[in-house]
């Protein structure tokens, strides 16, 4: 008889990145920052502020504002985005891109998520900018839901992926283009049936929670988010693609951090705060499914190749050695904020930066 296999202890990892994450702004920003920056290289930062980031001007004061909250560290790379509006200028975005002030342009239909009220309210208001960034390979950043209050919270991907991606795809179909924090079996076909110009983000909470956690013996709003969690079949439908070693898929957090009496009120803020423990989440993720060996291409790899950019020549180690989340983290004066995975009991330990490096 063959002895069982000796977990592995150590992993060392190419360096990661998060194609997709929140990192607020003023007191927010400062507390929340240094959580992504621990552990990523770089990071596509969400332009939803109010007011939104639509111009190189504003992109500009906000990375700067990004990196002044870390004391100027030179390790962590803010990637800037531009938040499309309506009346987008493809002047505007075709020049800020092109000075390597945007990296991707954000589509957020309107209403669809927090701070999206500004968002975009008809694709073919965008047309002119699709065309112009289709010209000059400028990836386009998908918020994937349609907004028709007519439709099923839960259907909202599926129908996105019907009315608005599909006609995007056959307009401009030499666009690059992500299609952010996917929640559904459809959108992972959606993916794999597209050519090389087609990728998707996929979350750590996606991963490891369905619907039901937000009705766990009552209301859970720690686990309610925009895209919110799907079926079971869904998320099994997640867990293959990122864990198949498919270069379309890769590693983006969406950590949306809100203080806890935001998200505990009558009307609580969708998003959820994974941040703190996000490489962690994932290896957990992938050693459940007996895919460690792929963690470092969905983390490190398959992103910046559909970007465009160098691979990060650092490294990173987590260690096999179990971290009990806390319940709560620092916020702000004004509040406290609970990490995705509060109270539990993670099997790997982010150890920081290989000796060397």
């Amino acid at each position: 008889m063959s002895s069982p296999p000796v977990a592995v202890q150590r992993l060392v990892l190419r360096s990661p990145d998060d194609w997709h994450v929140h990192l607020r702004d003023r007191a927010m920003l400062r507390s929340v920052v240094g959580y992504t920056a621990r552990q990523f290289r770089r990071a596509i930062v969400m332009p939803n502020l109010v007011p939104p980031i639509t111009t190189m001007a504003d992109a500009a004061a906000y990375r700067s504002r990004i990196l002044n909250a870390l004391d100027d560290r030179d390790d962590f790379e803010p990637l800037m985005t531009c938040y499309l509006t309506d009346d987008s200028d493809p002047e505007e975005i075709g020049l800020g891109f092109e000075a390597g002030v945007f990296t991707a342009c954000k589509l957020y239909p309107a209403h669809a998520t927090t701070n999206a009220h500004q968002g975009v309210t008809d694709i073919r208001r965008i047309y002119p900018v699709l065309e112009r960034m289709q010209r000059i390979d400028m990836p386009l950043l998908l918020h994937g839901e349609v907004t028709d209050p007519a439709i099923d919270i839960f259907d909202r991907e599926a129908v996105f992926i019907e009315r608005v991606f599909s006609r995007i795809m056959m307009d401009f179909p030499a666009l690059r283009t992500v299609f952010e924090h996917i929640t559904t079996a459809d959108a992972v076909a959606f993916v794999e049936s597209g050519g090389p110009n087609l990728a998707a983000t996929i979350t750590p909470h996606h991963l490891c929670i369905n619907r039901n956690a937000m009705f766990a013996g009552g209301l859970r709003p720690h686990a309610y988010c925009l895209p919110v969690a799907k079926r079971e079949r869904h998320r099994l439908a997640l867990r293959r693609a990122a864990t198949s070693g498919s270069p379309k898929f890769f590693l983006g957090t969406d950590s949306a951090p809100h203080l806890i009496g935001q998200k505990e009120s009558a009307c609580g803020c969708a998003g959820i705060f994974n941040a703190p423990y996000a490489i962690e989440s994932y290896a957990a993720t992938f050693e459940e499914d007996g895919a460690l060996d792929r963690l470092e291409g969905f983390a490190s790899e398959h992103g910046p190749r559909f970007y465009g950019l160098p691979l990060n020549t650092t490294s990173i180690v987590l260690e096999r050695d179990p971290v009990v989340v806390p319940e709560r983290v620092a916020g702000t004066s004004e509040g406290e904020l609970v990490p995705f995975h509060a109270g539990e009991t993670l099997p790997w330990r982010f150890t920081g930066f290989a000796p060397g490096e």
